[in-house]
């Protein structure tokens, strides 16, 4: 008898950066966060979403039983799997992609693991789409500048209704994100985020209206402004 096909959503969370821009010899995705792992932060986030099948987090391989402890520690050990990651964002999500038990059709959501504050509605928003991202609307004018030794110079003015401050997760069709890596790697193309990827392959993404408490901790005041944001967050539950 032919059983069809549930849509899974999967979760890929690179974490293999070093996060050179925090002081301090730890990466930033180990530092607490309200006395919790930003790393688990970010896990609690996905795992408290039904329809989130499995998560995957793609880490340094000298990190690897230490994020496999925290993940027992905090209860996630039948949700989340850890993979080994590589130099560059692209690297380690291209690891995790391999290692998916995906299916065509399945959605793929990939989150900063150092964005730590996602909500629940905006993951469903995103999982809701074939290629989706969340982005914010610019609010400060925005100059295209020509860089100098002295500094730089500005060549045009960007109007604001064209341009959206991108953020994670973004989500695509495992097929869609299978081919758009492929591509890319074919080419030796290396883009900032997914969404560069998948765009270069000539596939429309969508956006999913984010949110500024969506931060994604970078240096050591981002720390101070998500401990504000989640203890708002807690009185108001």
């Amino acid at each position: 008898m032919y059983t069809p096909h549930v849509m899974q959503v999967l979760v890929i969370l690179p974490a293999a950066g070093l996060g050179t821009r925090m002081a301090g010899p730890q990466p930033k995705q180990f530092l607490a966060l309200d006395g919790v792992p930003i790393l688990i932060h970010s896990l609690r986030a996905f795992a408290s979403v039904q329809r989130v099948t499995a998560i995957y987090v793609a880490v340094r391989t000298t990190e690897i039983d230490r994020v496999e402890a925290q993940i027992a520690e905090y209860g996630f050990a039948n949700r989340v799997r850890v993979v080994a990651g590589g130099d560059t964002r692209q690297e380690s999500v291209s690891h995790a992609l391999a290692a998916l038990p995906a299916q065509p059709d399945d959605i793929v959501l990939i989150h900063d693991a150092v964005r730590p504050l996602i909500d629940a509605a905006t993951i469903d928003a995103v999982a809701q789409s074939g290629a989706a991202i969340v982005g914010m609307p610019a609010i400060d004018t925005i100059k295209q500048v020509e860089r100098t030794a002295h500094g730089a110079l500005i060549t045009s003015t960007i109007p604001r209704e064209y341009v959206v401050l991108a953020q994670t997760p973004q989500g695509f069709r495992y097929s869609l994100l299978q081919r758009a890596f492929a591509e890319a790697n074919a080419d030796g193309f290396v883009g900032t985020d997914e969404a560069s990827l998948v765009e270069r392959a000539g596939i429309p993404v969508a956006v999913v209206h984010g949110s500024q408490v969506n931060l994604k901790i970078t240096q050591p005041g981002d720390l101070e402004l998500a401990e504000f944001y989640l203890h708002q967050r807690k009185r108001q539950q």
